[in-house]
C-alpha cells in the first residue's frame, strides 16, 4: 500500500508539472512579424494605403508649400505619393523643369542608386475625375498608359487641355502657391533628365546650380474631409503628352 501511494504521488507530481508547462505555453503571446521597414531601395516596402485625406509639407529653397491630397480623386496616385513622402524620396529633389504659366516638375531623387530602382516602378493609371487647374498636383507620365512612377508636377495655370490625355490630379496646393511661382525657370523646359537620373546631385550642383529644391517633404495632420471637399470643388485631372524617356507633360 505504501508503494502504491508513492507511485500515485509521483504520477500526481508529473501531471502537475505537465499542467503548469502547458499553462505557460498557452499564455505565451504569439509574436507578429514586424512590418517591413520602409526602404527607398526596395519599393515593395512602400505600399501602405494612404488616408482618405492627408497633407504634405514641402520645405523648399523658396519657402514652405502645403499640398492637400484627396485619395478619392486618384487613389493609386495618392498612395504612391504618400509612400514616397513617408520614405523620404523627395528630400533633396529639385524642381528641374519649370515653365512659367505651365508647370513646375519634380520627382528625380538626388541619389542615382535610388533613381535607378524606381525608374521602372510604374503604377496603373487612375481615371481622371477633375481638371488640371492652377495649383493642382499630378503625376507626369509618358504618352503610353500606365507609365507613372515618381515624377510629379504642379500646374501654374489652367491646363485643362491636358485632361483628355489621362493625367489625373490627386492633390492641390492649399498654401504657398506664391512660393511655387518663385521657382527658378532659367534652365528651360527640356533639361537632361538622363543625366539627372544617372548623376543625381552631382549633376545639378555642376550644371543647374540655381535650381530650386525640396529640402524636406513630410506628412502633416490633414483637415477634416468635409472641409477639404469645400475648398476643392473638382477633382483634378492632367493632360500631358510626355515622351517615353522623359516622363513629362508637354507644354
Amino acid at each position: 500500500m505504501k508503494q502504491l501511494l508513492s507511485i500515485m504521488f509521483v504520477c500526481g507530481a508529473a501531471f502537475a508539472q505537465t499542467k503548469s508547462t502547458t499553462a505557460t505555453k498557452s499564455t505565451t503571446a504569439v509574436k507578429k512579424s514586424p512590418a517591413p521597414t520602409r526602404n527607398l531601395l526596395d519599393p515593395s516596402t512602400m505600399k501602405t494605403p494612404a488616408p482618405a485625406t492627408y497633407k504634405v509639407k514641402f520645405v523648399t529653397s523658396q519657402g514652405d508649400v502645403i499640398i492637400q491630397v484627396t485619395r478619392a480623386w486618384a487613389p493609386i496616385g495618392a498612395d504612391r505619393f504618400y509612400n514616397l513622402v513617408r520614405g523620404g524620396f523627395f528630400n533633396g529633389a529639385t524642381f528641374f523643369r519649370v515653365i512659367p504659366g505651365f508647370m513646375a516638375q519634380f520627382g528625380i531623387n538626388p541619389d542615382p542608386k535610388v533613381s535607378k530602382v524606381w525608374m521602372n516602378e510604374n503604377i496603373v493609371d487612375d481615371p481622371v475625375k477633375g481638371s488640371n487647374k492652377r495649383g493642382f498636383v499630378t503625376f507626369a507620365k509618358a504618352s503610353m498608359p500606365n507609365t507613372r512612377s515618381t515624377q510629379v508636377f504642379i500646374n501654374y495655370g489652367d491646363n485643362s487641355r491636358l485632361d483628355s490625355d489621362g493625367f489625373a490630379p490627386f492633390g492641390e496646393v492649399i498654401e504657398g502657391m506664391d512660393v511655387v511661382d518663385k521657382f527658378y525657370s532659367g534652365y528651360g523646359g527640356n533639361p537632361d533628365q538622363g543625366a539627372l537620373q544617372q548623376m543625381g546631385k552631382a549633376y545639378t550642383d555642376k550644371s543647374m546650380p540655381k535650381v530650386d529644391l525640396i529640402k524636406t517633404a513630410t506628412i502633416v495632420p490633414a483637415v477634416a474631409p468635409a472641409a477639404a471637399t469645400k475648398s476643392t470643388t473638382k477633382a483634378p485631372a492632367t493632360k500631358s503628352t510626355t515622351s517615353k524617356s522623359t516622363t513629362t507633360a508637354k507644354q
